[in-house]
């Protein structure tokens, strides 16, 4: 059998449980931008089930994001860089 490939392991990390992109990164000890442009791939394939985005947040203001897969820089309100980070899940 083969092994699985890195976007098969954030996929089946993600069905598991609920991770950051961060969280991901780190535990594959991958780059945030290599995770970025997996997720954005596993959320427009059919073969890893459906990607769940709970949406990032501003922690000083409450400014709730759109939904996506980039971590956001600042808050367009209040301009904090002070940001949670969006969450992923996959539901099969």
């Amino acid at each position: 059998m083969c092994p699985e490939t890195r976007r098969e392991k954030i996929a089946s990390m993600l069905k598991e449980n609920e991770m950051t992109i961060s969280e991901i990164a780190r535990c594959l000890e991958m780059s945030v931008k290599d995770v970025e442009e997996d997720l954005i791939h596993i959320s427009r394939s059919k073969k890893f089930g459906t990607l769940v985005v709970l949406p990032a947040r501003c922690r000083k203001c409450g400014f709730v994001f759109k939904p996506a897969v980039k971590i956001p820089k600042k808050c367009p309100r209040c301009k904090s860089t002070w940001i949670e980070e969006p969450v992923f899940k996959i539901y099969s």
